[in-house]
């Protein structure tokens, strides 16, 4: 599949999905959007695929934001069809059994924080910069992001920073949870396939549940919460990788997992 706006790489199980508007600093209009749900599914469907990596072209941009020009002469019921094909995608992301990394490699503005908050882990380089900017335009966060921004830092900072508008440095997403990690700009990439690479090594099935797991347990109460995990846990002792893991551990060896 031949994409207009975006580069999808696969190499030793590792996608990797590069935004390419260098020009508009990646910025994301429907076009995009929709190349990411197709490449999205592309990695879900491919079975040498166990981890995706999202980053953006250049060193100034992860995703610099949704396209302005393109939005701002919409009509209520064109932007509602906007930001529902960002949600749906974006959802598609968080959900997909797969592990995705957000390598964010400058700005994360608007939509690119939103899409690396999508993701399971963030690393970033030491010039990115994050922000929830949209009250500046007259608008509020459409791709979920005043509620993952909330459930990942707390409503208090939320708020803060999507009442404000404020951009925030790497250093401070990392001091509220946002960022996982912080690297050099040309060791970004190189650490976040490195991470990738750990991860496409592990169980599937296992790394699947996981995710499952903590996405649909964090809103439940404790109790269902803890069934639910126990109910994933169990599920995993009906893999072959399970046995061997076991197996490896009591004979002080190195396990040969297979991925399932």
């Amino acid at each position: 599949m031949e994409f207009n706006n975006l580069l999808l790489e696969v190499k030793n199980s590792v996608a990797t999905i590069t935004f390419n508007r260098p020009k508009a600093l990646n910025a994301m209009n429907s076009i995009t959007m929709g190349e990411l749900y197709q490449a999205a599914k592309k990695c879900r469907d491919d079975e040498d695929v166990k981890v995706v990596i999202l980053t953006g072209a250049g060193d100034k941009a992860f995703v610099a934001g949704a396209d302005i020009s393109e939005m701002q002469n919409l009509r209520p019921q064109a932007a509602l069809s906007f930001m529902e094909q960002g949600q749906e995608t974006l959802r598609f992301i968080e959900t997909m059994s797969k592990p995705f990394i957000a390598a964010v490699n400058g700005f994360a503005l608007g939509g690119g924080t939103e899409i690396a908050m999508a993701c399971d882990v963030r690393f970033a380089s030491e010039n990115a910069r994050f922000g929830q900017p949209e009250i500046l335009i007259g608008l509020i966060p459409g791709w979920g992001g005043t509620q993952r921004l909330a459930r990942i830092i707390g409503m208090g900072r939320a708020k803060e920073l999507v009442m404000g508008g404020e951009q925030i440095t790497v250093q401070r997403a990392y001091e509220i949870g946002l960022v996982n990690r912080i690297y050099p700009q040309d060791q970004l990439m190189v650490e976040s396939k490195k991470y990738a690479t750990k991860l496409a090594a592990l169980p599937a099935f296992a790394l699947k549940m996981a995710k499952h797991s903590i996405n649909y347990g964090y809103d439940l109460s404790l109790d269902n919460a803890t069934r639910l995990e126990a109910e994933c846990c169990a599920q995993c002792f009906s893999t072959d990788d399970q046995k061997e893991g076991m197996k490896a551990f009591l004979e002080k060896r190195k396990p040969a997992f297979k991925g399932f």
